[in-house]
C-alpha cells in the first residue's frame, strides 16, 4: 500500500482498521519538494478537483525485477498498481491556492486488466487470456513478433464489446482501433483483411 506522506488518516485506517502490518504500508512524499506534486496526490489538471490518494500494489514475486513503490527500482514489473483511491478533497487554484471542496467525495478506480493478470497468475496484461488470443492472430497474420504485436492487439481491445449482440456502432467508430492498428504496421497489416480470423479468436 502507499499513502500521500502526510495523510495520517489513511495510514492508520490500513494499520488499524484494516489490518495492514506498518512495514507495507509506505508513505510517498512530493516529487523534487514541489507542494502536492507526488504519485499519491491526484490531480484532474493543473486547476480542478484533486486529492491525496492511496494505492493498492500486487506483488508478483522476487522471481521479477523491481523494487517497492519509492524505491530506485520501481520501475521495474515485481510491483504494479492495481487500484487507486482518491479522496478528492480540495479545489486547486490557477495561483496554487487549496480550497476545501463543499462537498468531498471518494473517487477509486481499479486496473481490469490487471486483475485478470493476477487471478490468472501471469505478470504482464499482455498474457492475460483476451490479449493472448489478440497476439496470436497478429502474429498468424504478420508475422510479427513481440513488441510488433502487441500493439496492433492493444488497438483491439474494443471488438469484443463491439461484436456483442445489440450494440450499435457508426463505422467510423469500428473502423478507427482496425485503422490505428494498420498504421503501426501499414505494409504487414491491410486494414481490412483477416477480420473473420480475430472474430474467431474473441468470440
Amino acid at each position: 500500500m502507499t499513502v500521500y506522506e502526510t495523510d495520517d488518516e489513511a495510514f492508520d485506517i490500513w494499520q488499524k482498521q484494516i489490518g495492514v502490518p506498518a512495514e507495507r504500508i509506505i508513505r510517498i512524499g512530493d516529487n523534487k519538494g514541489a507542494a502536492f506534486a507526488s504519485d499519491n496526490f491526484w490531480q484532474m489538471g493543473d486547476t480542478g478537483p484533486c486529492g491525496p490518494c492511496t494505492e493498492i500494489f500486487y506483488d508478483h514475486g522476487d522471481h521479477i525485477w523491481g523494487g517497492p513503490p519509492g524505491s530506485a527500482e520501481e520501475d521495474g514489473d515485481r510491483y504494479i498498481e492495481i487500484w487507486n483511491i482518491v479522496f478528492m478533497q480540495f479545489n486547486r487554484q490557477s495561483d496554487g491556492t487549496m480550497l476545501p471542496l463543499p462537498k468531498p467525495s471518494v473517487d477509486t478506480g481499479m486496473g481490469l486488466e490487471r486483475i485478470a493478470a493476477v487471478l490468472q497468475h501471469v505478470n504482464s496484461n499482455y498474457e492475460i487470456d483476451l490479449f493472448s488470443k489478440l497476439i496470436t492472430a497478429v502474429a498468424e497474420v504478420t508475422g510479427a513478433v513481440d513488441l510488433d504485436n502487441k500493439i496492433p492487439a492493444c488497438y483491439r481491445r474494443p471488438y469484443p464489446f463491439l461484436c456483442l449482440p445489440g450494440v450499435r456502432r457508426r463505422n467510423a467508430v469500428k473502423r478507427r482501433p482496425r485503422l490505428r492498428a494498420a498504421s503501426h504496421h501499414p505494409s504487414r497489416y491491410p486494414p481490412w483483411q483477416h477480420a473473420g480470423r480475430e472474430r474467431e479468436l474473441l468470440l
